[in-house]
């Protein structure tokens, strides 16, 4: 398949989809699903160099798994879910990095999260990985690991909302179209990394570990931004 970040149009994100991750975060469990975007430019494909991190930012890693869409998909009935999972391309992996400080202010002014999620280098992603290499997106394994040591470590099962839900929720408010991106929420274990850390994320299937990874250091951004109070 060709890029995954050249044929996206959007990247549409689920928060709050795995309950201990909600707890931890000490924020209310949502009745529906919500979501956010992240732009095209915090892509950060395979071998494409290190994840950024900019001046006075407490950053953290959320692992997700990532739906790639196939067609385009416009007020999808929630009880439809073949024609959800047909709308489905294949998959890649995926690390939501965050400036956890800015989206702490940002939630407690009532402000976008955009600055939060949106810098250069914030979604690291795997390679594309085809849907008969994951015959049930709601039952696989995802992992990630900082420097050697498992940080996050669920099942997807454990999803507060069903990945038709999710598409049925997002198409209701904007159309998906052929190669949008899908983050379907993060589970239990988020933290921070610093300069000099090594990211690994993975996926497994029935106890078998699928070959597309993401494996990513972390760097420091340089440049003119740095953090402040809004």
């Amino acid at each position: 398949m060709a890029s995954i970040k050249a044929n996206a149009r959007k990247v549409v994100c689920i928060g709050r989809n795995y309950a201990e991750h909600v707890k931890e975060l000490n924020n209310a469990r949502p009745k529906q699903p919500f979501f956010f975007l992240k732009p095209l430019s915090s892509i950060l494909p395979p071998r494409s160099g290190p994840v950024l991190r900019p001046k006075g930012v407490k950053l953290h890693y959320e692992v997700e798994l990532a739906l790639i869409m196939g067609r385009e998909v416009r007020d999808l009935d929630a009880s439809d879910e073949k024609g959800a999972m047909d709308s489905i391309a294949g998959y890649c992996l995926s690390i939501d990095m965050t400036a956890r400080n800015a989206q702490d202010e940002a939630k407690k002014k009532g402000l976008p999260w955009s600055i939060a999620k949106g810098f250069d280098t914030f979604l690291p992603i795997s390679n594309f990985i085809s849907r008969t290499s994951i015959p049930d997106p709601h039952n696989v394994e995802l992992y990630l690991t900082v420097n050697g040591e498992i940080k996050q470590k669920d099942n997807t099962e454990l999803m507060l909302f069903r990945i038709p839900r999710q598409l049925s929720d997002i198409s209701k408010v904007m159309t998906l179209e052929k190669g949008d991106i899908v983050l379907t929420g993060t589970p239990k274990g988020v933290g921070p990394v610093n300069v000099g850390d090594v990211m690994r994320a993975g996926i497994k299937v029935a106890g078998k570990e699928l070959e597309e990874c993401i494996e990513v250091e972390v760097k420091d951004k340089g440049g003119l931004y740095e953090f402040q109070e809004t």
